[in-house]
């Protein structure tokens, strides 16, 4: 993929990502992952881009993705719960503040900490989430076989008088009751385009480190900082006028204990600080922490898209007000993520209708985590290689 005249050639190369990319879009949609830990080395290790316009491209890649699932989540209803969205808007409305202001605090300490650090603990954070997603995809696999072998045996055709342990293998992990009613809940969707409009104007008028910003602001000087530090009391005042009105978060635990609802933003604020740090989207990140409290997995999913929506839409839109090259080809990209995220959640859903297997987005969840983490930590290592050779300064950095 040559630059040429502000466009790019089409080669083979561009071929060969296109389609790797609509392969790594139709299996991230499963699981409501944004997919960036794969997009971004198959269009710097294939299609032969720098990591920057990779960057921005993986942006729009994830946006056009996740438009995708959330369009489809609000018009598909779930049997199982009752005719309802499978988003749960609670979640996405305690975890979506914190998310966006740690995904700031990870962006920071990308610039301060050294490549070879971020590698390591890239990988092993990596390693432990996806042995962990694993673990929970196949206990969900041995409930999902338990509840068939008990259908089979006639436990699901008692009504009134079925047994206790019938009963809790069909109850799910998340109980819909008290949730909102299967109107749109507008209320909760306006406090969320609220907050990333809030976000939003505080990116536009801080800029970058390098002064790139739609104001006049000395790079990393008191407005830039007063700026980005504004953000914190920001995402706790949001955070905490949420937990004052919210409802109570019906999901629980394995063990069958209520979650807190603090737990939301914290979990939130890890994955959001770790995707920044990482380079890659807080989805990956916060989607087996979600299944790790026992959120089911068609919930996980639905609910980890629609948070990636406005966290990716938000990166595309700073990366275009701020003049990013080639926009038509990365449009192109998220086009074709677009359809392949349909395709791959219309594939998905239906396998999980006709077998029963809910535990199948758990599984995309762990493939996806475990290319990433063989695919950013090679790239990763043969950066921090090439540093080492050159003999480049591989310490701590100032941010600015």
């Amino acid at each position: 993929m040559l630059k040429s005249h502000g466009n790019m050639k089409l080669s083979t190369s561009s071929v060969v990502a296109g389609v790797l990319s609509f392969m790594a879009s139709s299996i991230s949609s499963a699981g409501g992952v944004g997919g960036g830990g794969l997009f971004i080395p198959i269009l710097t290790i294939v299609g032969c881009l720098d990591l920057k316009t990779a960057t921005s491209f993986s942006a729009f890649m994830v946006t056009g993705g996740s438009i995708a699932n959330v369009m489809y989540n609000l018009i598909a209803k779930s049997a199982k719960f009752g005719g309802k969205t499978l988003i749960d808007y609670d979640i996405a409305l305690l975890s979506e503040p914190c998310m966006l202001l740690g995904v700031s605090v990870g962006v920071v300490c990308n610039l301060v900490l050294p490549e070879w650090l971020i590698t390591i603990m890239f990988a092993i954070f990596l390693v432990w989430s996806t042995s962990k997603t694993c673990s929970n995809g196949i206990e969900f696999w041995k409930l999902e076989s338990d509840r068939h072998l008990g259908t089979r045996n006639g436990y699901g055709n008692l009504e009134n008088g079925e047994s206790g342990e019938a009963k809790s293998l069909e109850e799910p992990l998340v109980s819909m009751e008290g949730k909102e009613s299967p109107r749109f809940p507008w209320k909760k969707l306006v406090v969320l385009i609220m907050f990333w409009f809030s976000f939003f104007i505080i990116y536009l008028l801080r800029g970058n480190r390098y002064g790139q910003g739609v104001i006049s602001l000395k790079p990393c000087g008191i407005e830039y900082w007063a700026l980005s530090l504004f953000q914190i009391p920001l995402a706790i005042a949001f955070t905490a006028w949420i937990l004052r009105k919210q409802e109570l978060i019906a999901c629980q635990d394995p063990n069958k204990q209520g979650v807190k609802k603090l737990i939301f933003p914290l979990m939130a604020l890890m994955a959001g600080g770790l995707g920044g740090l990482f380079g890659i989207g807080g989805g990956m990140l916060i989607s087996p922490l979600l299944l790790q409290v026992g959120v089911a997995p068609e919930v996980t999913a639905a609910t980890c898209s629609f948070m990636v929506f406005f966290s990716s839409t938000m990166s595309a839109f700073q990366y275009l007000l701020l003049g990013m090259d080639h926009i038509s080809t990365a449009l192109v990209f998220s086009v074709i993520c677009f359809v392949a995220s349909l395709l791959g959640l219309v594939v998905v859903q239906k396998a999980i209708k006709r077998f029963g297997r809910a535990s199948l987005i758990v599984f995309s969840v762990g493939i996806v985590m475990a290319l990433s983490a063989i695919l950013m930590t090679s790239y990763g290592a043969l950066d921090v290689w090439d540093d080492y050779s050159s003999g480049n300064y591989m310490g701590f950095k100032l941010p600015c």
